[in-house]
Formats: structure tokens, C-alpha cells, sequence
């Protein structure tokens, strides 16, 4: 009994169903938030609370829920403990209702992804079964009335004597078309069969599965959440052990494995028989050379379907290979989870793995997705090759019953450009990929850049029916080339493209309508710069001070050439923030230099080094209206930063800058992201600046302003600290677990008290509650005009 073998059209129900556990879950978290708030109180304020509590009604379900019940039983014993004062209020909201909030946005984020994956399965099973198919068959039609059109106008041709041969070659074009486009039908009606059986067999009972695997963990999870509050609000007379037994019981219930028996027999739907997919033979009513099912091998198409057999056999490898990587990843995260459970010490702990098993659960999906493209795949490589087997060695049959005449095609292509690669205004370097697709935006629209993974090869970019295609320039024999004619230069290979029209390659029937041109106020090449002294070594290479053609002196970032491809990416990232920045509180981009290895990144330079390194050398020097002044450079900065939803992720004093007349500057934009909503979420371990991250970032990876705020408050003690470590004597992760339990460092020496009152707030647990970057400079100004 499962989702994915009785619920494949009850796709309604299991959405009613989900809502209904979310209200579940939050009205469970309004009881454990108003309990925290009660226990405090006397007796009757806990009596209140219950009244109060909004207790959700089993009637609302049309099934029989475990769950349901064992939670009105939890209220109804609650109820009982109206003249009993709240203890462990501070351990009950740090435990269970700390875990119910993350469990709801897990829960929450399952049905956005159970939806979502639905949504892209069902279309793409549209699009494959029917709209792809009907497409064809109406291109099929027409065809076949150009055939017959063509073959009468030749018999005319022949019997008035006159341009036969131009209405033969017209016949057979015509005929070329229709046969060509008659194999196509076919390998697209074997891969739509298969998609269909797997998308009924395979596919989606495994996203059902999925769905119910997670819902079962959340019940398990919820189930250790209840068990855990029963614990914590548990005491020793022996009314409230009675109470807490029952509450015991009531939990203990729960059963996530047979939770949704009664859901299933509920909303059980019955199996429909689908439709079989065949070959439309009413296509071949006026042509009685095709036939059904049938690949054509012929003079016409025995060398498309060559290459149709090689793209098929590449496309095969290439998922085979995407496939297995995938399957490798599933197998390391389940390795991952299973020895993650080991560790847990509680059993709420069961809601710290969900997002990882979440991630498992999607991952698996996509794995069966490729199993689904990998089949169908195969199945037409085994038709192509069957075809062409059997007639190998053998001359193609003619289709129409006349000789060819030789024709032979000489293109001169001549180059109407001779720069070089480096000065074409299309060639950007080695720009990365995500940066080269959000510069294709129009149907046409290309460019050539050099290839991150690989240097020294070349990539065309090309952005073609809604889609952003990458062309990988082909050298051999000293020419460059697609899959075409050859040129001796990449120029004359793109202009050719570009002032014939000519198509990239047959199968992607790309062509170049609109060269993007770099933006050359940021282009730099690496002979305007001169590097001069190491002024220190950083995640992706070295920084120098150098020296631009007009003397004027800057700190170049160097990227590794060994680097992998990603870290080279996250490395150019820094200069596509800084591109759109301009504030004399954030350090400015000058250029970048990427039309050849090593990559650099030119910044202006600041005299005055790193803030922190500045803080300890002129601590006895350093005044505390200097300090504001400190203060609110960096906050003006952040100010800007929040006003263009750019997230630092990495504010500390180590990562600003003293520039000139002591004006502070934001620096170091390595880690951050500049998001559309405002929010980052990140995954997976890293290296992570502990002291200076705020709680939200460090347990869930949810970077907002709000969490850069955290950390300016970091910043504001460091400055006023003049550089000591913050939580000093604490290693990270003992600052973490004090964090947690409501430690905040207290104010430095001579911290003036209007400024420690803003690292409170900006520390505050709750990121809603924290001052925006804008209120805290509005503050720091007016600070500053008080302090003398």
C-alpha cells in the first residue's frame, strides 16, 4: 500500500492533504509558542491558554488520523495542568518549538517541491506525447502535398520538353524533406511511447513515493518533537506523572508507517488503461513509398541518418554518464544521512536530516528521469542501427527514378576582418559561463569566449529559441570549424557564420544574427597592467600592488591557473557584484583582465590596508568619535549594499579597507551574492566565518541583510574592541553553543552605551527583530555629532 501504486490520479487529495498538515503543524506551533509564554504565569493564565488554543478538529478530515487524535489528547491533559507554574520554558523553546519551525519550512518546502517536480513531469509528458508529435504529423501533411505538387509539375515539365531538370531537382528536394521528416516522426513516436510507459510505470509512482517517504518522515519527526516536549514539560507529583503518561500514550500512537492507510483507502484511485501510442497511417494515405514504423534508408537520407545515429549515441553517452555521476550521488548522501542519524542525540534530531533526505528524494527523481531519457535514447540508437547495419556496404537505393546530376558547391569565404582574436568586439575571454548567458537575451544574440574548464579552447555562445546554446570551436588540422567548412582564424570561422547565415550545426539549426559586444569600460588587457610588490596571498592567488599605463596605482587579484572551474567562476564573481557599485564606501572595481590565463581582477587601491590590522597598530592612537566615524562608513556601505539586495556574507573588520583621510571601505566580496527577494540559501559544508555568522546562516544557510546585520554587530565590537578576536577565550564552536543559549559578548572597554545598544539589537536571535542597515547609519550619524 503506498502513494505511487494507488495515488497516481489523486493528485488533488494529496495537496488537501498537505495543506491540512501544515495548518496541523502550525497550530501545534502556536500552542508550543503560547505554553512557552503561560508556563511563566500562574494557574489561571495557563487555563486561558487552553481556551484559547485553536484545537484542530478531526472532523475537518474525511480519514481516520492517528495524528489528529494524539494531538487533542496532548491539549485535553494540558488542560489539566492549569494550577501547576511552567518550568523549562527556556529548554522547551530552544528544543521542540526551535525544531517545529524548522520541521514547518521543511514541510513547507516539500510541497513546493512535490508540486514543482509535478508540474515539469506532466508537461514534458504533454509536450513528448502529444503537442511534439501533432506538430510533426501537421509538418507530415504538408509535406507529402509538396511531393505530390513537385511529381506533377516534373510529368508536365518532361511532357512540354521545358526545365526538366530544375523541376526534377525540385521533386526531389521536396521528396528529400518528407523522408527526412518521415524518420523523424518515427524515432519521436518511439521516444514518446516510452515516455509514456515510464512516466505511468516509473516516474511518477516514484515521485509519489517520494512524496510519502518524506510525509512519513515528518510524522516520525513530529512524533520526536511531541516526545520530546512530553519530556520537558514532564514533572514529579504524581498528578502531573498521570497526566504526562497519558500524553505518553497518546504520542506514542503515532504511527508514521501507517499514518496514511485510511488517506490511501480514501482517495484510492482506480487504474486507467492508457492510450497506446501508434504510428497515424492515415499519413501515408497519398504516398505509398513510406511505411509505417519504418526507417527510410535511402540516397536521400542514408548520410542524415548517419549523423542522427552518431548525435543519438552521443546523447546516450552523454546521460549514461550524467546518470552515473547522479547514482553516485545518491548512494554519498544516503551514506551521508546514515551516518548523520547515528549521531543524533535526541529524537527531534530527525528534523535536522530532512532537508538532506528532501535533497535524497529529489535526487532520486532526477536519477529515474534519466533512466526514463536513457531508455528512450537507447531504443532509438537500436532502430538507427539497425537500419544502417543491414545495409552496410550497400549503395542507397534511389528514391526517384532518374540520374543524379553532379553538383558540386565551392564556397570562397573571405574573412572581412583581420584583427585578432583578443581585439574582436564578440570575443569576451575567459568570462564564465553563467556570466556569458545572462548577456544572451535576443533570438541571434552571441559571442565567443574562452573555455573556464578547459584553457586554450574556445566556446561559441548563442542564444537560440529560448535557449542559451554553447558551441565548443573545434581545431584540427590547423582550422577551426563546427562541423562544417574549415578557417584558419576563429574570426574568419565566425564572420563566415555570421554574414552567410549558414547554420551552427544541422541538428541545432543555430544561426548568428546579433554579436554581443563586451562592455570595454571594464575590459582591461593584461599589458595595461604592471605588477609590482606581493602585497599578500588570498582563496584564488595572489594580490599585487601594480601600476596601470597612466601610473596610476592599484592591487590586482590573481586567479591560479589550476584552479577548478567553479572556484574560478566564484573568483570572477567579485568583479560582476563590484561592476554595478558605486559608493565611496565600497572599494571600486577598476577592470578585469580575462582575455588570457592568469585571470586578474584591477581594484583601486587602499593605502591604508585591512581595518583590522589598522585597528591593532593605532589602538593607542585611535579616539572614540574616529571610531563612530568607523562605524558609520561601514554602515553607509552596508546601507547601499542592502539597497541593491546585495548580501556580503563576510563582513568583518579583517575584510575592510582604510583608505585615504581615514576613510573606511567595504571590501572582499568573495562570498557574496546579490539576490532578487533578498535571500541566499546555501548549501552544503565550507568554511564559514562561526564568530561573525549569525545562527539562522549557521543552522539553516539563510543568508539575508538581516544576517549581515549580525555580523556588523561583530564588526561594531571589533572596532570598538581595537581588534581584539571576538568571544575571546572560545573556540568556535563553544561560541556557537553559547550563542544558542542567549550569551552576547558584553561592551567593550569605552564603548560608549548608545553604541553597545546597537550591537544588541543587531544580535538579537529573531532576524525580523534586527535594525535595517539604513535605521542603524541614521543612528550612527547622529551619535557621531554628540561624541567630542
Amino acid at each position: 500500500m503506498g502513494f505511487g501504486g494507488d495515488l497516481k490520479y489523486s493528485h488533488d487529495a494529496l495537496l488537501k492533504l498537505q495543506d491540512w498538515e501544515l495548518r496541523l503543524l502550525e497550530t501545534v506551533k502556536k500552542f508550543m509558542v503560547m505554553r512557552v509564554k503561560s508556563d511563566k504565569e500562574y494557574a489561571s493564565t495557563l487555563q486561558n491558554l487552553c481556551n484559547q488554543v485553536d484545537k484542530e478538529s478531526a472532523c475537518q478530515l474525511d480519514y481516520i488520523s492517528n495524528v489528529s487524535k494524539s494531538w487533542l489528547l496532548v491539549v485535553q491533559q494540558t488542560e489539566q495542568l492549569s494550577k501547576i507554574m511552567k518550568t523549562h520554558a527556556e529548554d522547551l523553546n530552544s528544543g521542540p518549538l526551535h525544531r517545529l519551525t524548522m520541521m514547518i519550512k521543511d514541510k513547507q518546502q516539500v510541497k513546493k517541491s512535490f508540486v514543482g517536480v509535478h508540474q515539469q513531469i506532466e508537461a514534458e509528458m504533454y509536450k513528448v506525447t502529444k503537442t511534439e508529435l501533432e506538430k510533426l504529423k501537421s509538418s507530415y501533411r504538408q509535406l507529402i502535398k509538396e511531393v505530390n505538387s513537385a511529381k506533377e509539375k516534373y510529368k508536365e515539365a518532361v511532357a512540354k520538353g521545358k526545365e526538366t531538370e530544375k523541376a526534377k531537382d525540385r521533386c526531389e528536394k521536396a521528396t528529400m524533406k518528407l523522408h527526412m521528416l518521415h524518420n523523424q516522426y518515427v524515432l519521436a513516436l518511439k521516444g514518446a511511447q516510452l515516455h509514456q510507459h515510464q512516466y505511468y510505470d516509473s516516474t511518477l509512482p516514484l515521485l509519489l513515493d517520494s512524496l510519502q517517504k518524506m510525509q512519513e518522515e515528518m510524522i516520525k519527526a513530529l512524533k520526536g518533537i511531541l516526545d520530546e516536549y512530553s519530556e520537558i514539560t514532564s514533572l514529579v507529583t504524581e498528578e502531573i506523572v498521570n497526566v504526562h503518561k497519558e500524553i505518553q500514550t497518546s504520542v506514542e500512537q503515532i504511527d508514521p508507517n501507517s499514518e496514511y492507510n485510511d488517506f490511501i483507502d480514501t482517495h484510492r484511485s482506480s487504474e486507467v488503461v492508457e492510450q497506446e501510442i501508434e504510428f497515424d497511417t492515415s499519413l501515408l494515405e497519398e504516398n505509398e513509398n513510406l511505411q509505417a514504423n519504418e526507417i527510410m534508408w535511402n540516397n536521400l537520407t542514408a548520410e542524415s541518418l548517419q549523423v542522427m545515429l552518431k548525435t543519438v549515441i552521443e546523447e546516450l553517452m552523454q546521460t549514461q554518464q550524467t546518470l552515473l555521476s547522479k547514482e553516485e550521488l545518491v548512494l554519498d548522501l544516503e551514506k551521508k544521512i546514515e551516518e548523520s542519524s547515528k549521531t543524533c542525540e535526541k529524537k527531534s534530531d530527525i528534523v535536522l536530516l530532512l532537508s538532506q533526505k528532501q535533497a535524497l528524494e529529489e535526487l532520486k527523481q532526477t536519477v529515474q528521469q534519466l533512466k526514463c531519457s536513457e531508455a528512450k535514447f537507447a531504443a532509438q540508437k537500436e532502430l538507427l542501427e539497425q537500419k544502417v547495419q543491414e545495409n552496410d556496404g550497400k549503395e542507397p537505393p534511389p528514391v526517384v527514378n532518374y540520374e543524379e546530376d553532379a553538383r558540386s558547391v565551392i564556397f570562397d569565404v573571405i574573412s572581412t576582418t583581420e584583427k585578432p582574436l583578443a581585439e574582436q568586439d564578440w570575443y569576451h575571454g575567459a568570462i564564465p559561463r553563467i556570466e556569458a548567458q545572462e548577456l544572451l537575451k535576443q533570438q541571434g544574440d552571441f559571442l565567443v569566449r574562452e573555455s573556464h574548464g578547459k584553457p586554450g579552447e574556445y566556446v561559441l555562445s548563442v542564444f537560440s529559441d529560448g535557449q542559451r546554446r554553447h558551441f565548443i570551436i573545434q581545431y584540427a588540422d590547423n582550422q577551426y570549424r563546427f562541423e562544417g567548412t574549415g578557417f584558419p582564424t576563429i574570426p574568419q570561422l565566425i564572420e563566415h557564420h555570421y554574414t552567410t547565415k549558414q547554420v551552427i550545426t544541422k541538428k541545432s539549426g543555430v544561426v548568428l544574427l546579433n554579436p554581443v559586444v563586451k562592455d570595454k569600460k571594464w575590459v582591461l588587457s593584461h599589458e595595461d597592467v604592471t605588477l609590482g610588490e606581493l602585497l599578500g596571498k588570498g582563496n584564488f592567488g595572489e594580490v599585487y600592488k601594480g601600476t596601470l599605463k597612466d601610473k596610476t596605482p592599484v592591487a590586482v587579484k590573481t586567479c591560479k591557473e589550476d584552479l577548478p572551474q567553479e572556484l574560478k567562476i566564484k573568483f570572477l564573481s567579485e568583479a560582476r557584484i563590484l561592476k554595478q557599485y558605486d559608493h565611496p564606501n565600497i572599494v571600486k572595481l577598476i577592470g578585469v583582465c580575462t582575455q588570457r590565463q592568469p585571470i586578474y581582477i584591477v581594484m583601486e587601491l587602499v593605502p591604508g590596508g585591512d581595518f583590522l590590522s589598522f585597528l591593532r597598530k593605532k589602538k593607542d592612537e585611535l579616539k572614540t568619535k574616529q571610531l563612530v566615524k568607523f562605524s558609520l562608513d561601514a554602515a553607509s556601505g552596508m546601507a547601499y549594499l542592502e539597497s541593491k539586495n546585495c548580501i556580503h556574507r563576510d563582513l568583518a573588520a579583517r575584510n575592510c579597507l582604510v583608505g585615504e583621510s581615514n576613510i573606511l571601505k567595504i571590501s572582499d566580496f568573495g562570498m557574496s551574492r546579490q539576490e532578487d527577494d533578498g535571500v541566499y540559501s546555501s548549501s552544503g559544508l565550507k568554511q564559514i566565518p562561526i564568530k561573525w555568522t549569525a545562527p539562522e546562516a549557521l543552522n539553516y544557510g539563510r543568508y539575508t541583510s538581516e544576517s549581515d546585520v549580525w555580523s556588523f554587530g561583530i564588526l561594531l565590537w571589533e572596532t570598538f574592541s581595537l581588534g581584539v578576536c571576538p568571544y575571546p577565550g572560545m573556540t568556535n564552536q563553544q561560541a556557537r553553543e553559547q550563542v544558542e543559549k542567549g550569551y552576547r559578548m558584553s561592551a567593550p572597554q569605552k564603548c560608549p552605551e548608545e553604541i553597545y545598544k546597537i550591537m544588541q539589537r543587531c544580535w538579537d536571535y529573531k532576524p525580523e527583530n534586527r535594525p535595517k542597515f539604513s535605521e542603524i547609519q541614521k543612528e550612527l550619524s547622529s551619535i557621531k555629532k554628540k561624541v567630542t
